[in-house]
């Protein structure tokens, strides 16, 4: 298939296939005699799987190492597992400042009248002041 229909297929745009390719995140691609690539199953593997795992936040770096330790002919399963735990790790920490954020929007929608609204009516009246100034 031609990159376009790996587009639709994988979802991932053609400029970020090319992309992927040129970062060593996919094999290279085999061109067809006019130059087009052809892009078979395996590389649409690839594909979904760098797809993932960038949607998992993984850097390109860690990715491209990843990458090459999987397909390196020793195994490196530990080292693998290793660079997965970090991702999660970091992924985590992530988390927890988004929930922490979230909460403390629950919260001031939870004490708008109460707490927001006075602080707001005190800082307007402070920017009046130095207006004033």
């Amino acid at each position: 298939m031609n990159i376009k229909q790996a587009s639709e297929q994988t979802g991932v745009s053609s400029a970020a296939i090319r992309y992927y390719e040129k970062e060593g995140l996919i094999p290279a691609i085999d061109r067809s005699e006019t130059g087009n690539r052809e892009i078979d199953d395996r590389i649409i593997r690839r594909i979904v799987f760098v797809r993932q795992m960038r949607a998992a936040g993984m850097s390109i770096v860690n990715l491209r190492r990843y990458i090459q330790l999987f397909d390196a002919q020793e195994d490196n399963t530990s080292e693998q597992i290793d660079l997965l735990k970090t991702q999660l790790e970091e992924m985590e920490e992530r988390r927890d400042d988004i929930q922490a954020a979230i909460d403390h929007l629950h919260y001031k929608l939870d004490h708008y009248y109460d707490h927001m609204q006075e602080a707001e009516e005190e800082l307007r009246a402070l920017e009046r002041q130095h207006n004033q100034d």
